[in-house]
């Protein structure tokens, strides 16, 4: 008894924890901190709904704490009952009309963003189509109109909207950038659409928002945003094929007779793994892990022990041909 007594002592501790962690995080993956106008939107109807809460309770205890002090009985007091108000008409339209009028004022403007940010804009010709594909446990990006695809680096320029048409190819997931907008759920079999836009030129980080398997919270992604003309020579960057230098030949083989099946390395090829044109450029192995030689070895000699339950075979290749197809791998780079 004595133990849980001395609890209380605890309780400075944790606020001080609490304090502490709110500090903690990136502003590049909190929907507190927009980047886009839809962002903006969402954390508008946030604050909205937020302040018509914190109002109704303000309210109420004020009212509350109004009737314990007023109506509380005094040294002297005989027990009187006090005056019942049950049955009063009037009290009872205004605590019926107030409330109906807060849900009208959080109800409007959430119905009209809500139909506002679901707008298809994919034939709006100022605005950059992709589709987005998931899958367990990587994200595909096409650009239909620009005719290339690329994985886990979502590449688009600022100030311009990007109509998203996402599907998944084998369980749900859902499309989330925090900074940038609200979640998308992607479902195989079906199509949803929505559009986001970034501001400014950064890299923001995204992730999977609906549990799908044993590697769910490894599903990460980034979006990275340029300048028109940066985006433009990245397109043509992406088109352009990679020039592999002679000592990465004999890993351009391997890759062919084991890879190549699944990882497509040109601008528009699609497969069962992700796209890897491109590859050498990318800031992350897998999504997750840094990238370095020593990650890749990982990576390819047991996907299985960074991302578990991944369809990535493991392909039994010897160390000196993992390391010729790392070489290799290293060598796909934009010029």
């Amino acid at each position: 008894m004595i133990r849980w007594q001395n609890l209380w002592r605890f309780i400075p501790l944790f606020g001080l924890m609490m304090l502490l962690l709110t500090g903690c995080g990136d502003q590049t993956i909190s929907a507190l901190k927009p980047r886009g106008p839809v962002a903006r939107d969402q954390l508008f109807l946030m604050k909205l709904s937020f302040g018509i809460m914190l109002l109704v309770v303000v309210v109420v205890f004020v009212l509350y704490l109004y009737v314990l002090v007023r109506f509380r009985k005094k040294k002297g007091d005989k027990d009187i009952i006090p005056k019942q108000v049950e049955g009063s008409h009037t009290l009872e339209i205004i605590w019926t009309v107030i409330p109906i009028i807060l849900l009208l004022i959080l109800a409007v403007p959430t119905v009209q963003y809500t139909f506002k940010l679901l707008e298809d804009h994919r034939d709006n010709k100022e605005a950059l189509h992709v589709k987005v594909t998931a899958h367990a446990f990587w994200w595909q990006f096409e650009y239909p109109e620009l005719g290339i695809a690329t994985a886990q680096d979502l590449v688009i320029p600022t100030n311009k909207k990007i109509a998203f048409e996402l599907t998944a190819s084998d369980v749900k997931h859902s499309f989330w950038v925090p900074s940038l907008g609200g979640k998308m759920d992607t479902n195989p079999g079906n199509t949803n659409v929505y559009y986001l836009q970034a501001d400014e030129v950064d890299v923001f980080k995204g992730k999977c928002a609906e549990l799908c398997g044993a590697s769910h919270s490894l599903m990460d992604f980034k979006v990275k945003s340029m300048d028109q003309a940066d985006f433009d020579q990245w397109v043509a960057k992406m088109k352009t094929p990679a020039s592999v230098p002679a000592d990465a030949q004999k890993g351009e083989q391997i890759f062919k007779d084991n890879c190549l099946s699944c990882h497509a390395v040109n601008a528009q090829g699609l497969g069962a793994g992700p796209n890897l044109n491109g590859f050498a450029s990318r800031e992350l192995v897998a999504g997750i892990l840094p990238h370095n030689d020593e990650s890749l070895k990982q990576w390819i000699s047991d996907p299985q022990s960074v991302k578990p339950g991944n369809k990535m075979p493991q392909v039994g290749l010897k160390d000196d041909q993992i390391n010729d197809v790392i070489k290799y791998l290293n060598s796909l780079k934009l010029k």
